[in-house]
């Protein structure tokens, strides 16, 4: 079975054998009254930016805190290519959704888009209280999946945005595709291997716009399809991902 994971703030992240970490507030309180560690168990607590240390509980500080000493710590270095998902915002629990799998799957970076079909409208407190959210969801299911790094969700953009994105990651040998359904080029068409960062883009429920698609594609991405079947939102990044990481060195 594998080991529960915690957070730890990466400036109180003393990842030397023999070291005691200290794990409290949230976090805290969530190991011990809602996982029950007791003295003598061990968990993981990382820092979402690359360390993971095997630790063991040696003190049980009240409902919200603990003290460990760390058994062992392993560095993991980030995956290349570096790959950013920018996701038309959906609707609902399909934005948890689109979030949750992309960073099971290995997404790098999320960027909110407010694209012209999108049903769900970030404006005015809710642009960071969204983002704030998706970040939240990220952070949970990077422990989830025992991820060593967090995925960083940016603040709400819009077409100039992307397009300008687009634009730079094609001048740096990277690769953009833009998934469609009525594109005629096959995904794994595309030199991923080859490149030195990779952005996928995804729409909203109701689609991208002819507009939408001319403007990205100008600036550089590829229109492609993802196979025979049409995808929802919420899960074309984390399937994109997923044959992406087949055709590169990411997995």
């Amino acid at each position: 079975m594998s080991l529960p994971v915690f957070r730890i703030d990466p400036a109180d992240m003393n990842a030397e054998p023999g070291a005691i970490l200290t794990l409290e507030g949230a976090e805290g309180r969530h190991a011990v009254t809602v996982k029950r560690l007791r003295v003598g168990e061990k968990f993981m607590i990382g820092d979402g930016a690359g360390t993971l240390a095997v630790c063991r509980v040696t003190d049980i500080d009240g409902k919200d805190a603990l003290h460990a000493t760390v058994d062992g710590v392993k560095n993991v270095s980030r995956q290349k290519p570096a790959v950013t998902i920018v996701q038309g915002i959906p609707k609902g629990d399909a934005a948890d959704l689109a979030v949750d799998l992309a960073t099971e799957a290995g997404v790098d970076r999320i960027i909110p888009w407010q694209a012209e079909r999108c049903i769900a409208q970030w404006s005015g407190s809710k642009k960071e209280k969204g983002r704030a959210k998706w970040q939240k969801t990220a952070i949970e299911a990077a422990k989830q999946s025992r991820r060593a790094w967090d995925p960083e969700v940016t603040p709400v953009a819009a077409l100039d945005d992307i397009a300008k994105l687009v634009s730079e990651t094609q001048k740096a040998s990277g690769v953009v595709a833009i998934l469609h359904e009525s594109a005629r080029v096959k995904f794994s068409s595309l030199p991923f291997n080859r490149a030195k960062s990779i952005v996928l883009i995804v729409g909203p429920e109701g689609g991208l716009t002819k507009e939408e698609i001319t403007a990205l594609e100008t600036a550089g991405g590829q229109s492609v399809i993802m196979g025979p079947t049409v995808l929802r939102s919420a899960v074309a990044g984390a399937v994109a991902l997923g044959a992406m990481g087949v055709l590169t060195e990411r997995w």
